[in-house]
């Protein structure tokens, strides 16, 4: 039984890519499948201009979360300390899919610095 079953149309949706998409209406199994302006997809979100700022705003607070953490239970100040539990939970955060949706603009990069 796939994902997609007639009976399991929920989980499934359409993201009409492009300004010069029709959007047209699609059905499965004779039901209607509804359309999204924003999915989610390996974790990485993107919505229908292609756009990515809503993934940066998401892996930013994300690292500032677990950063937050490492600063109020950490012990030690020594850089070499700091380092190591920065690069251990955060940086794989910042860089997951980071080909994918990479900060194109100024304001995007100046967030995740």
């Amino acid at each position: 039984m796939g994902l997609c079953e007639p009976h399991e149309v929920q989980p499934c949706k359409v993201l009409h890519m492009g300004q010069s998409n029709p959007r047209h209406k699609y059905r499965l199994g004779g039901e209607w499948i509804e359309s999204s302006p924003e999915e989610k997809d390996l974790g990485v979100s993107v919505d229908e201009k292609l756009n990515m700022m809503q993934q940066h705003v998401l892996v930013d607070h994300k690292a500032n979360c677990i950063m937050g953490c490492i600063q109020i239970t950490r012990v030690s100040r020594l850089r070499e300390m700091v380092l190591s539990f920065y690069s251990a939970p955060v940086r794989p955060h910042l860089e997951y899919c980071v080909q994918l949706w990479s900060p194109q603009h100024k304001k995007n990069m100046d967030m995740l610095e």
